[in-house]
């Protein structure tokens, strides 16, 4: 096993590594803005190093700053938890290059899906289920129109480098798509230094569901169950459960295996997802319950997911640690060919944000009291007297139950929100409380518009 790793991340997911490193007697190292100096994580940790200002490009995007740390403190390996350098390919390589063990898939696994547009032509080639689209990126608007013709409207207008529910817009009709994609490639520009814009079909009605895959030392790609994460705002998760209540063992059988053959495509190893629409038949919205018919692959985030947690209670595991036996060329601690599934897990992700609009609302913790009880788990990167700043996300925790079945799941959450007690930021528990009464969540027939029919 690997003996020290550097956290190269922040709040709940940097304070999440550190404490399965430490169950495993690996010396926890973490590195930390001066913004985030008194954040518990950082106090937890077994050594601790500043890496720069508050500012992510100076501090948690540092490179250089980060290896350095990497360096004074000995650290054997590297875990970059999710965003900041999780999926940049480049510093995978630097890790790699600097003698250090990279906890993560290869470099050239991150550039591959990286790029949305080489990811969906290579998932097509391995056979797995694509929406229709562009196989090269729309050069300029006169393309897209052509494209947009040849798909049908409405279409999805995506930055091909973009991720996280960002750089995408739809377009019904030709002069909707005239806007959105001189939009898209402003901020794909902007944001991720490449302005490629893609087209796919877009789907009114669809579900968000993912499949967990991990990598392992010995070559083998392994499915560990689908979550399901279609309660968004603005394209990025609130809500995300397993198993899901849309997916019949049926499908659940093509589901799985496609997310394998995706993996075995670009020789996957560690943790990763495959996430996918699927697309029900119109019976579902009527009350019909039974599933859908149809799933294409959206995109393969090369990392460790926010929602992680559910598929660990489902199956009773720990994904962290399966990521260090990895990294560190060691077979897993659950038998590949004899994975089984424990009742339902739902994950709440406690934003410091409004709960009708979903703005932003930084600020001092003044209480702060996570539930407790069976089945509550609560991974949180703040406490009493902490402030959340406007730097970073705007994610404090996730309240994560786990029960026998889907019932037993909600009314422990029901009961956690209500006993989370919270004050001075801005947050969304009352969000939660409202969703856990709603009958079309309750249902489990609901999709990635349900947010909009609760505000």
């Amino acid at each position: 096993m690997i003996e020290s790793l550097l956290v190269a991340n922040r709040g709940e997911i940097a304070r999440r590594i550190i404490r399965t490193a430490r169950r495993l007697g690996v010396r926890a190292i973490a590195v930390h803005s001066e913004a985030d100096a008194d954040l518990p994580f950082v106090a937890e940790a077994d050594e601790a190093v500043c890496v720069g200002p508050a500012n992510p490009a100076q501090s948690y995007r540092n490179t250089e700053a980060i290896i350095a740390a990497a360096r004074s403190t000995g650290a054997q390996a590297i875990h970059p938890g999710y965003g900041f350098l999780s999926e940049n390919a480049d510093f995978a390589r630097t890790v790699e290059a600097s003698g250090l063990i990279w906890v993560g898939p290869g470099a050239d696994a991150i550039s591959a899906m990286g790029d949305k547009i080489n990811a969906r032509n290579l998932m097509a080639a391995a056979g797995v289920p694509v929406a229709a689209g562009t196989t090269e990126p729309a050069a300029d608007l006169a393309a897209a129109v052509a494209a947009a013709a040849e798909i049908g409207y409405p279409v999805m207008v995506k930055a091909a480098a973009g991720g996280g529910g960002m750089g995408m817009g739809v377009a019904v009709d030709e002069a909707a798509l005239r806007t959105e994609y001189d939009k898209v490639r402003a901020f794909a520009e902007r944001m991720f230094g490449d302005g490629s814009v893609l087209l796919e079909r877009y789907f009114p009605r669809v579900r968000h569901v993912e499949v967990q895959i991990l990598g392992l030392a010995d070559g083998r790609v392994v499915a560990l169950g689908e979550r399901e994460c279609s309660v968004q705002r603005r394209n990025q998760k609130l809500v995300e459960e397993s198993p899901s209540p849309a997916v019949s063992p049926e499908l659940r059988t093509r589901l799985l295996a496609a997310a394998v053959r995706a993996g075995e495509a670009v020789n996957y190893r560690n943790a990763g997802t495959v996430e996918c629409l699927l697309v029900p038949r119109q019976r579902d919205f009527e009350g019909d319950g039974s599933g859908a018919d149809e799933f294409f692959f959206l995109e393969m985030n090369t990392r460790l997911q926010v929602e992680h947690p559910v598929t660990e209670l489902v199956h009773g595991i720990d994904l962290v640690e399966e990521q260090l036996r990895v990294a560190a060329g060691l077979p897993p601690t659950f038998d590949p060919d004899a994975l089984t599934v424990r009742g339902h897990a739902i994950e709440l992700r406690v934003n410091a944000e409004d709960p009708k609009r979903f703005l932003p609302g930084p600020g001092t913790i003044r209480t702060w009291v996570e539930p407790t009880g069976e089945g509550v788990r609560v991974d949180s990167g703040y406490a009493e007297g902490n402030t959340v700043t406007p730097f970073y996300d705007s994610l404090m925790a996730k309240l994560i139950v786990h029960g026998e079945d889907r019932t037993e799941a909600i009314a422990r959450a029901r009961a956690a929100v209500a006993a989370f007690d919270l004050a001075g930021p801005k947050h969304n528990l009352p969000f939660f409380a409202d969703l856990l009464e709603n009958p079309e969540f309750l249902s489990g027939n609901y999709d990635t518009t349900i947010v909009s029919r609760l505000r």
